[in-house]
């Protein structure tokens, strides 16, 4: 499994653990950015993540204060399912249900074992398919 992490300024010490955790699981992180606390764009940072994405159909991580302006300019991109998630039940929907292939985290409201946990759950659920695939493919068109 790969997985695509970045983050502006805020969150990156909360990517700085994730990477980490990640890493701690055996599982293969690009790191694009930010690499200290300095004030950043985060749209510079979710723009390569998404490429990144799209380039190698894996998953990717975003994380900023709040996750909002990460999740907003993730979902600019054709093909990327960007889902600010604060809670272990919806990365399993979001997964489930929308087939989200980026992962918006808060490093406002999560603690690192909450960020894990939900990490955890949205990399290890699988997308249902059925009539969910059928509404994913309405958001595709717009």
């Amino acid at each position: 499994m790969l997985v695509v992490i970045g983050s502006d300024h805020a969150g990156y010490l909360l990517k700085e653990e994730v990477i980490k955790y990640l890493n701690e699981k055996g599982i293969e992180v690009v790191d694009k950015g930010t690499n200290s606390s300095e004030s950043v764009d985060y749209p510079d940072f979710a723009h390569a993540v998404c490429e990144s994405v799209i380039e190698n159909n894996c998953f990717g991580i975003l994380i900023c204060y709040t996750g909002i302006g990460m999740s907003m300019a993730a979902n600019k991109h054709k093909n990327i399912r960007a889902a600010l998630v604060s809670i272990v039940e919806d990365a399993i929907l979001t997964r489930e249900h929308n087939n989200a292939n980026v992962l918006c985290l808060s490093a406002k409201n999560l603690t690192v074992s909450n960020a894990t946990t939900i990490v955890d759950a949205f990399l290890n659920t699988e997308f249902a398919g059925g009539r969910h695939e059928r509404r994913v493919n309405k958001i595709e068109v717009l």
